[in-house]
C-alpha cells in the first residue's frame, strides 16, 4: 500500500518515480497481502542514478530485505552524503534507516511496534509524520497518503502539496475515528470469508484499488482480483503496473458476495463498457447482494447503467453532477442497503473500513484501523 501510495502522489505533482525492485533478477514483486506489482527497474540498473529524493515504503520482510541489500545501503548513503532528501515509512525507519546509522542525532518515526527497533542514537518520536532535515520519517500504511503530500510540499513547496491534495479528497482531520452515512440499513452478514471481487483494467485508480485489496485481506476476505485486459497485467492510472490474480472471463464463472469497483476515469469507463461485468453486477443487485464503488465508478459505471436507481449514493465531486440523486454526496461513505459508495482517493480507507465493520462488526474496523495507524 506504502509503496503504490508514495509513487502515485509523487507522479501526480509531476515527479518522475522510479518504482525499483531490490529482489535479485526479478522486477515483479510480491507485495504484501497478495499484491503484485511490476517494478520499472532493477534497483542494480538504477545503482549510479541521481536522485532528488529516495523514499523506502514500509512492510516486512520488505524493510529487512532493504536492509541486506548492499547496492540500495551504499546508494541511500551517498545519496544522504551529497545532502538529499530521504524518507522512509512503516517499519523502514528502523530496520533499514537506523540499522544503516542515517537516522543517529534526529528526531525520527515508524511503525509503533518498531519503536523500541530504532537506535538509541535517534530522538524517537511518535508523530505521524516526522521531518527533522532532510528526513522525513512516517507510522505506517495509514499515514501514507499525509507522509506523500509532505514529501511533495518538500520537493515542490506547500502550494504545490495543496494543488496534489486537493483532489484526492484527503481528511480534514488525520487520526480521528471514522464514520459512514448509512440508510435502510440491513445485515451484511455473510459468513466468516466473504468472497469479494475486485475488477482491475488500464487506467483503474492505483491507491484506491491496492487500499480496498490490502484492507480486505487484512479482514480476512478472500479477494480476487479480476483483470478485464487480455492479460493479467495493468497499467494503471499513475502507471504503477499491478497484475491481478485472473482474467475476467475466468471470475464470471464464481459467485461473490460483493463485488467492489476501484475508480480511476479509465477503469470506471473499462468497467461500464464490460458487458460480463455489468451483467454480473446486475445480477448481483437484482439478487440483493452486496456491490460498491468509489471515486468515477459510481458517476461513470453504475448509474448508467441503472445500478443507482432508487438509491443514495456518493463520488468523485467533480462528477457529483452524473449522479441522478445528489442528495447525500457530501458524505464521504454512504452505504443505502446493499449499496455502498465513496468519493475518492482520500475515502477509500474509510471506504474499505466501512465494509469491514459492515462484514464483520465495528470492533475488528476499529482493530484494524489502530493497525494501520489510521487512527
Amino acid at each position: 500500500m506504502e509503496a503504490i501510495i508514495t509513487a502515485d502522489v509523487l507522479r501526480r505533482a509531476g515527479a518522475e518515480v522510479a518504482v525499483a525492485s531490490v529482489e535479485p533478477g526479478a522486477t515483479t514483486v510480491a507485495a504484501s497481502w497478495g499484491i503484485k506489482l511490476a517494478a520499472d527497474a532493477l534497483i542494480a540498473d538504477l545503482a549510479d542514478a541521481e536522485f532528488d529524493l529516495i523514499s523506502l515504503p514500509g512492510g516486512m520482510p520488505g524493510s529487512s530485505t532493504f536492509r541486506d541489500c548492499k547496492i540500495l545501503e551504499n546508494m541511500v548513503k551517498k545519496h544522504v552524503q551529497n545532502g538529499k532528501l530521504y524518507a522512509a515509512i512503516c517499519a523502514a525507519p528502523a530496520v533499514a534507516l537506523g540499522t544503516w546509522g542515517l537516522l543517529n542525532g534526529l528526531k525520527a518515526t515508524c511503525y509503533p511496534s518498531f519503536m523500541d527497533k530504532l537506535p538509541s542514537e535517534v530522538n524517537a518520536v511518535e508523530s505521524r509524520v516526522q521531518i527533522d532535515g532532510k528526513c522525513v520519517t512516517s507510522r505506517g500504511p495509514g499515514t501514507a497518503m499525509e507522509y506523500s503530500v509532505i514529501l511533495v510540499e518538500q520537493l515542490y513547496g506547500k502550494e504545490k502539496a495543496e494543488e496534489v491534495a486537493g483532489p484526492m479528497v484527503m481528511r480534514p482531520q488525520h487520526g480521528v475515528e471514522f464514520s459512514m452515512k448509512e440508510l435502510n440499513a440491513t445485515s451484511w452478514n455473510v459468513g466468516e470469508t466473504p468472497q469479494i471481487l475486485v475488477p482491475i483494467a488500464n487506467g483503474t485508480e492505483e491507491m484506491e484499488a491496492t487500499m480496498i485489496i490490502d484492507i480486505l485481506r487484512r479482514a480476512k476476505a478472500n479477494v480476487v482480483v479480476a483483470s478485464l485486459e487480455d492479460k493479467l497485467e495493468i497499467v494503471a492510472s499513475r502507471k504503477v503496473k499491478m497484475d491481478a490474480d485472473v482474467l475476467l472471463d475466468e471470475a464470471v464463472k464464481q459467485q461473490y458476495d460483493l463485488i467492489l469497483l476501484p475508480g480511476g476515469l479509465g477503469g470506471a469507463e473499462a468497467y461500464s463498457k464490460s458487458d460480463k461485468l455489468m451483467g454480473l453486477i446486475k445480477k448481483q443487485a437484482e439478487a440483493n447482494k452486496l456491490y460498491g464503488a468509489i471515486c468515477a465508478s459510481p458517476a461513470i459505471a453504475l448509474e448508467p447503467h441503472g445500478l443507482l436507481k432508487g438509491k443514495k449514493a456518493t463520488s468523485y465531486p467533480a462528477m457529483w453532477n452524473k449522479l441522478a440523486d445528489q442528495s447525500e454526496c457530501n458524505n464521504r461513505v454512504v452505504v443505502d442497503g446493499n449499496l455502498i459508495t465513496s468519493q475518492g482517493p482520500g475515502t477509500s480507507v474509510e471506504f474499505a473500513l466501512a465494509i469491514v465493520e459492515k462484514l464483520f462488526g465495528r470492533e475488528k474496523a476499529l482493530e484494524l484501523a489502530k493497525t494501520l495507524v489510521f487512527v
